[in-house]
């Protein structure tokens, strides 16, 4: 059988460049967004690209009982989840001081509390085989603030803390769990930019990364994965 990897928001950017990568390896994919269209678009791709399955559901990630039918439709496939990729995210530029009520809350429930709840969801089925890989996509954003960075930096701050709490708690478990801190990658969060490709990560380059650190023995784990574009932050 082959091993299967779950990654959240895995139809555009980064989380379609992993899913690819994984499913490169032979590895059955499941995976969920908020457009059916871009799901059947991507389980049609891949299915005929690598022969293997895709599993898709709608899901906004944002809201709690979305996940949690996200959750149950992976535990009813009833296969051990060697790789969870918590992915899912949005960036809304703005000041702390000055940015639209509501836009914290927003993306606190986007870039953490997807993560914090699928997590969660999933652990048992890791913690029954003593094996098992997270990552959490994060950012330089969680490590440096930045103008117009707003409650996305506090929302990516948060991520991190939650991976570091993570990685301590799994350790009995031998569950591996990697923060994952790209610089600006070109996705659709920089379209409209007008700067060269050149200055931006490509997404390959992010999951390859991923992968690599999937890759080691089981004896070893990559904590953190700092990536920044080759001229520096934008």
């Amino acid at each position: 059988m082959n091993k299967f990897c779950v990654v959240t928001g895995g139809t555009k950017g980064i989380g379609r460049a992993i899913i690819e990568k994984f499913a490169s390896q032979g590895f059955d994919i499941a995976t969920c967004a908020r457009n059916n269209d871009d799901l059947h678009q991507l389980k049609q791709a891949l299915t005929k690209q690598y022969n293997v399955a895709i599993h898709t559901v709608k899901a906004d990630m944002s809201v709690g009982n979305q996940v949690a039918i996200f959750v149950e439709y992976i535990l009813g496939l009833n296969r051990p989840i060697d790789v969870l990729i918590n992915n899912a995210g949005y960036f809304i530029p703005g000041k702390v001081i000055s940015e639209p009520d509501g836009a914290l809350e927003s993306m606190i429930d986007t870039n953490l509390y997807s993560a914090y709840r699928m997590t969660r969801g999933i652990i048992e089925n890791m913690k029954a085989r003593k094996s098992g890989h997270i990552f959490n996509m994060c950012s330089i954003a969680s490590i440096a603030a930045y103008p117009n960075g707003g409650s996305y930096t506090i929302s990516k701050f948060a991520l991190l803390g939650f991976s570091k709490v993570l990685r301590e708690e799994l350790k009995p478990w031998s569950i591996r769990v990697s923060a994952v801190l790209p610089g600006a990658t070109l996705t659709a969060s920089w379209e409209g930019s007008n700067l060269p490709e050149d200055r931006f990560i490509k997404p390959e380059d992010v999951a390859d990364a991923v992968y690599s650190a999937f890759a080691l023995s089981g004896r070893s784990v990559v904590e953190e994965i700092l990536i920044r574009p080759l001229l520096g932050d934008l």
